[in-house]
């Protein structure tokens, strides 16, 4: 077993994640009011063939949405926009959300970036990334040695 010595900074020494700290700082102090910026809640789970990607955008058009992937980096952006009513007196709290968001994940080498498929269902992103064939898990069977 091999260890790594785990740097929680690493991530701002690459030009993607300074991108990502800066647009997340720079929302933050633009906003109005000082409401939070925000962004989805992914989950990801990897089969024997594929990597899965799940977001929650709810109340993101499917238009609105983004989906790159270069240099090993999928990125996802997009933007929930404010609802605005003519009676805004009428509300007790307002705790949704809205504006922009980008949320970039570094994927493995095993991953095949020309099978990348993404779907929209019900406000869940799913982005499902096949494993190329030299990655898959294969079985050996072992052969008993003949005396």
């Amino acid at each position: 077993m091999t260890l790594m010595k785990y740097d929680p900074f690493a991530v701002f020494e690459s030009p993607t994640g300074l991108r990502v700290f800066e647009d997340t700082v720079s929302r933050l102090l633009s906003t109005p009011g000082g409401a939070r910026p925000w962004s989805p809640n992914v989950d990801i789970a990897e089969t024997q063939n594929e990597l899965v990607l799940k977001a929650d955008v709810p109340g993101v058009d499917l238009k609105d949405i983004d989906i790159q992937f270069e240099n090993g980096t999928l990125t996802v952006k997009g933007e929930r926009k404010y609802e605005h009513q003519a009676d805004t007196d009428g509300y007790h709290r307002r705790e949704r959300s809205f504006g922009s968001f980008m949320r970039c994940f570094a994927l493995p080498d095993t991953v095949d970036p020309e099978q990348l498929k993404a779907t929209f269902e019900n406000g869940v992103l799913t982005i499902t990334m096949p494993k190329k064939e030299v990655a898959k898990a294969r079985s050996i069977k072992i052969e008993a040695a003949k005396n």
